[in-house]
């Protein structure tokens, strides 16, 4: 907003009060994703040694390499900064390259972790599994469609006369 950080709160108008909230809401949904994003991925097992044997299990199961926490690093951290669409399309290109035998025996891996670090009703494992699965690949898309930009004028002029004439 070219705030200045020695700016005294009661010198900021009403008007760069409107558009800071614009601004706010507009990028609250994109926010959210993210941090949920970033949640589920930190509900998993560390990418640490003690976590090896998951993220082996999970890369064997599903198939995918886009998983892998040396391939999400950069994305992690840049979700970590508030710009999750590179975490999310990277999620959704794992979940689109997985047959769906793939993404049963993920979902086994995925569960039977979740289960094991978390206090869950007695749920299956692959129910655990496949209910965090569908939540990261529904996540994942809120971040990339949040991130939408906004069609021209013209676009925008064309869209309304559409609903207009229903």
């Amino acid at each position: 907003m070219g705030l200045d950080p020695r700016l005294e709160a009661g010198r900021i108008d009403v008007e760069r009060v409107a558009d800071i909230a614009v601004v706010a809401s507009a990028h609250t949904d994109g926010y959210a994703a993210t941090a949920h994003l970033l949640g589920l991925l930190a509900a998993l097992p560390a990418p640490t040694e003690a976590g090896e044997r998951f993220w082996s299990d999970l890369w064997r199961t599903s198939g995918s390499l886009y998983l892998l926490p040396a391939n999400i690093k950069t994305f992690v951290l840049s979700s970590l900064a508030g710009e999750g669409t590179g975490l999310a399309g990277q999620i959704l290109s794992a979940v689109d390259e997985m047959t769906p035998p793939q993404r049963v025996a993920a979902g086994e891996v995925i569960g039977q972790a979740l289960a094991e670090s978390d206090h869950l009703p007695d749920l299956k494992t692959q129910v655990i599994g496949e209910l965090w699965l569908r939540d990261l690949e529904l996540t994942a898309w809120r971040v990339l469609h949040a991130d939408h930009k906004p069609a021209d004028p013209a676009e925008r002029e064309a869209f309304l006369d559409a609903w207009r004439r229903v």
